[in-house]
């Protein structure tokens, strides 16, 4: 049985909650953060009854969104329709939002079945109670994928762009040479707090996505390093993924080390 649980605080006028969703021993979670007048992502519909309380304290007037992953959009459908908020997120993914949730089983099961919404363009900025916020073009995790950059706070708020500091598995759509493309962009802004929405808080932001690009970029040297020995895909794998991730088997491969590899080698 699939159960879930949340919990909520403040840090530097963010208000947020962290969603949990677990079933035997996967354990899932899942951010959304109140600042300003702005909702930045709504949670997963599995997490929609622990999440009404928070979006009920809010004051906000209208919910922004980093991609449209059903763990960041889940309860867009339900503040449209209770409290009249508008939806704002990258025009790319728009259409697809209006239509019946198409996304793997094994999702649905452990995130819920996100409900048709309709959501706006973002453009390049936008404006909350006391600041202007810059859209930065964050692309790899999803296409549409958008970080949120307060100018007055110099807080960030970085989506999946995060995470952890050192990726062992992605969905098969991901892009690592994007992702690195994307890291490096967001450090031209200036700011140094980020927001992650699986990581939380992260106090020292710019330094922890750089320890992540470092990563990746040494990561992507050592693949192509490989390639370039004759190694496959799968020789690489085994050199320097050893470690197999429950993630790997119940999403029947939707997320794996391999993906890294093959985005890498494909770009090359």
């Amino acid at each position: 049985m699939i159960q879930t649980k949340a919990s909520t605080g403040e840090v530097n006028n963010v208000r947020y909650i962290n969603g949990f969703v677990s079933f035997s021993s996967v354990k899932l979670n899942v951010h959304c953060f109140d600042v300003d007048g702005v909702l930045i992502d709504t949670g997963a519909p599995r997490l929609l009854e622990k999440f009404k309380p928070f979006f009920a304290e809010s004051n906000s007037d209208k919910v922004v969104v980093t991609h449209f992953h059903e763990d960041h959009v889940g309860g867009a459908a339900y503040l449209q329709k209770e409290y009249g908020l508008p939806v704002f997120m990258n025009q790319l993914t728009l259409d697809e939002c209006t239509e019946k949730a198409d996304y793997p089983f094994y999702r649905k099961f452990f995130w819920g079945k996100r409900q048709p919404f309709r959501a706006e363009p973002i453009g390049e900025t936008f404006e909350s109670n006391s600041a202007t916020w810059d859209v930065i073009q964050t692309p790899g995790h999803s296409d549409d994928h958008l970080s949120f950059l307060n100018r007055e706070t110099g807080q960030l708020f970085s989506g999946d762009l995060y995470v952890q500091p050192q990726t062992k598995v992605i969905l098969r759509d991901e892009s690592v040479p994007t992702i690195i493309h994307s890291i490096e962009h967001v450090l031209t802004y200036d700011f140094d707090e980020m927001f992650c929405c699986h990581a939380g808080y992260v106090k020292n932001g710019r330094q922890a996505l750089m320890k992540k690009l470092s990563y990746l970029k040494e990561l992507q040297d050592s693949i192509l390093n490989l390639q370039k020995e004759g190694y496959n895909e799968k020789e690489i794998q085994k050199q320097l993924f050893k470690k197999k991730y429950p993630i790997r088997y119940f999403s029947f491969g939707e997320w794996d080390s391999i993906h890294i590899i093959r985005s890498i080698m494909m770009n090359r």
